[in-house]
């Protein structure tokens, strides 16, 4: 494994015995022992042949459904588990973030409870002592450090643990679902707090449901489905395809450029980029998007996603992102939304997808990928991706 390599995944299985008889008594514990496997157990493959690598300072995701391996996984790599086969390589010291706040006890208060996890985590009293108001001030829990474990919300202890856990000094966390009950702002806090790890060289492996979430912060992911391994690349690829298992593919688009999919309960009929050349800095771009409900259906979610030629990510944003109420539709309703946008864009061709979603934001009623194109022509252009007006005055 090279220096840049933090973690490495050779051909990785795991098994469990799942027994079928109960046994509630030490006879039938130890006459258990000589029946045969296939009677009273059955085995189950949690893991099949996984190989992968996470370069160091990668923000790295495990996405999967429920019961298809990535909990497993996570637990492998921090060592909770052992794998049945394979092998897994650790470069640095590893902080898992799988289950906050195991070691807390719900009849101490809040503040006890630091010290004896700080206790746990291998801090003195002393050096737990010097960062208590640190932990405090990050949970936003000042009020509360006084009051018992136990009448804390599960959010609040959440928060408690992480502040706790992220003092630990690490190279590589390991993160599974655990800031799914903390509030909008301390999740905020929280991502920030990665991507200062993140420009530290810190190494970031995130096991999610929330897509989104994978395509903001995540470098790369890979895809596990039954056990097995079946997609790996970037974080948009691998979201993108997360999705669609979960809508039947429109089969009237198929073979169509860039690909359409989804369940069909709204339609985009129409969509327009105004204009398709832009060759002025300050002119403003309009996505139109005409559309009509075939279900009855509430508050959708409309989002487009604009990529430049080679398939970068330049920009996206939807309705739920934007806090709009997109309202209630009957079968048969029509309508259009549009999105206007200054023309921050450098020189050459960009692709916009354009989608309509549950408002669950996951179940896609109709994605169109690549879905219109447009030209900008710059004569300032630059080097970066993108390129907004900046004015500049010099005075001697």
């Amino acid at each position: 494994m090279d220096n840049n390599t933090a973690i490495k995944v050779e051909n990785v299985y795991k098994d469990f015995v799942l027994p079928h008889e109960k046994r509630t008594s030490v006879k039938s514990a130890v006459t258990g022992l000589f029946k045969k496997r296939n009677k009273g157990s059955e085995l189950q493959h949690a893991l099949q042949d996984i190989s992968f690598e996470i370069k160091k300072g990668e923000f790295f995701g495990i996405v999967g459904r429920n019961g298809s391996g990535k909990s497993t996984m996570l637990k492998i790599l921090a060592g909770i588990y052992q794998p049945t086969k394979g092998k897994v390589a650790v470069q640095g010291k590893l902080v898992p973030f799988i289950e906050l706040g195991v070691g807390f006890n719900p009849e101490l208060t809040g503040r006890e409870n630091v010290f004896l996890n700080g206790a746990l985590l291998g801090f003195s009293k002393k050096q737990v002592s010097d960062m208590y108001d640190e932990i405090v001030q990050f949970a936003e829990l000042e009020r509360f450090m006084d009051q018992k474990l136990k009448n804390y919300s599960s959010g609040m202890q959440v928060r408690l643990a992480f502040s706790l856990a992220v003092r630990a000094e690490a190279d590589i966390l390991l993160v599974d679902e655990v800031l799914a009950v903390g509030d909008a702002d301390f999740q905020r806090k929280c991502f920030d707090y990665f991507r200062k790890l993140k420009r530290n060289n810190k190494t970031v492996v995130f096991v999610s449901h929330d897509m989104s979430a994978v395509r903001e912060y995540c470098d790369r992911a890979i895809f596990i489905e039954k056990s097995e391994l079946i997609l790996e690349g970037s974080a948009n690829k691998i979201a993108t395809a997360y999705t669609k298992i979960f809508t039947p593919k429109d089969e009237s688009n198929e073979g169509k450029e860039g690909g359409r999919w989804g369940d069909g309960g709204m339609r985009q009929t129409k969509v327009t980029i105004t204009p398709k050349v832009c060759k002025q800095e300050d002119q403003e771009l309009t996505l139109r998007i005409d559309y009509e409900a075939n279900t009855d259906v509430h508050n959708p979610v409309f989002g487009l996603l604009i990529k430049n030629a080679t398939g970068a990510h330049i920009l996206g944003t939807n309705t739920k992102i934007k806090l709009m109420d997109t309202g209630s539709y009957k079968k048969g309703d029509k309508g259009s939304l549009e999105w206007r946008m200054p023309n921050i864009f450098n020189d050459g061709e960009y692709f916009i997808t354009v989608a309509i979603s549950h408002e669950d934001a996951v179940t896609q009623h109709d994605w169109i990928e690549d879905a219109v194109r447009f030209r900008v022509y710059r004569e300032d252009r630059t080097a970066f991706v993108v390129n907004p007006f900046i004015d500049a005055k010099l005075t001697k």
